[in-house]
């Protein structure tokens, strides 16, 4: 009687533990310490791919884009993890050649206005989009490492408009990195030149290439990214590349 149980159940046990282990395999491909995409950790295979690609070379912002404002906040404690993801003495950041050539035209067009860019954030390397993973499991506001962000591969940027006669910041209502409905593009309920200030940032960005991430005011990327690889090179390296 023993034995022709378990002949019985032997089948569908086995297909429990099989879709289980899938199951479980699904979930370790969605972990944050894992990615089905290949990460460019080398700074050889980055030269090898600029070598066939010259748009992939990653440009310092700075060094194109004149009167251009950083208030990089993931080198300092500024920012929702609460400590610094970078270097503290990091002062660069990067974007692929495309994006920062479109930035520089944001930049001038804003100029003409008596107003410019302040970044706080651009090219971020991979093994930073793991950690802040590992805290807000949320793809809403943070990139999931099993696909991968846009600022890995170097084309998404977080910004702000300053007037250039003050250095004040425009009033966009919250600040970086709120994670709430208020800093939704499609949140209403804010004063009149909250809105068109935010109008502002997205009718000159989008103007020029870039698409807006409706959870957050500050966050812009370049279209048809997906063909650039994603990059966990440290900006120390990046900043010495040929």
């Amino acid at each position: 009687m023993f034995s022709n149980i378990s002949i019985r159940f032997n089948i569908p046990v086995t297909g429990a533990i099989v879709f289980l282990l899938n199951i479980s395999l699904l979930t370790r491909a969605q972990d944050s310490s894992t990615t089905l995409l290949p990460v460019i950790k080398n700074l050889q295979k980055y030269y090898e791919l600029v070598k066939d690609d010259s748009t992939k070379r990653m440009v310092e912002l700075k060094r194109i884009i004149p009167g251009l404002q950083y208030d990089l906040r993931y080198a300092s404690m500024g920012n929702f993890m609460h400590r610094s993801m970078y270097p503290e003495n990091t002062a660069v950041t990067f974007l692929r050649q495309p994006a920062a050539a479109a930035l520089k035209k944001v930049q001038h067009e804003l100029n003409e206005k008596g107003m410019g860019l302040k970044i706080f954030d651009a090219y971020r390397p991979y093994s930073v989009t793991v950690k802040f993973w590992e805290l807000v499991k949320d793809e809403r506001y943070v990139a999931n490492p099993a696909k991968g962000s846009g600022h890995n591969r170097g084309i998404a940027v977080d910004l702000t408009i300053i007037n250039l006669s003050t250095k004040r910041e425009l009033d966009m209502g919250t600040g970086f990195d709120n994670f709430t409905d208020s800093a939704h593009h499609g949140f209403m309920q804010l004063p009149e030149k909250v809105l068109q200030n935010r109008r502002l940032l997205k009718l000159v960005m989008e103007k020029n290439g870039f698409n807006a991430l409706e959870t957050e005011w500050w966050h812009y990327y370049l279209a048809e990214g997906n063909r650039f690889e994603l990059l966990d090179i440290p900006f120390s390296k990046l900043g010495k590349a040929k």
